[in-house]
């Protein structure tokens, strides 16, 4: 089974700044990523039904 990555343009709950996620569409998930700006951690939250894909992010130590 073959599929693409999908990028997603997030705001960093630390620096504010816009970076760009790349989201996995074959499953919902929830992971730990670092921003690629301030390198503070962000707890991505993916929701994968059918096509549409929603991401949740937010800072690490306080959690969905």
């Amino acid at each position: 089974m073959s599929f693409e990555l999908l990028e997603e343009l997030v705001t960093c709950p630390f620096c504010w700044e816009s970076i760009t996620l790349l989201i996995d569409p074959s499953e919902s998930q929830t992971y730990t990523e670092d921003c690629f700006v301030c390198c503070r951690p962000i707890l991505v939250n993916t929701e994968i039904q059918g096509d549409d894909v929603q991401v949740n992010i937010t800072q690490e130590d306080l959690g969905f």
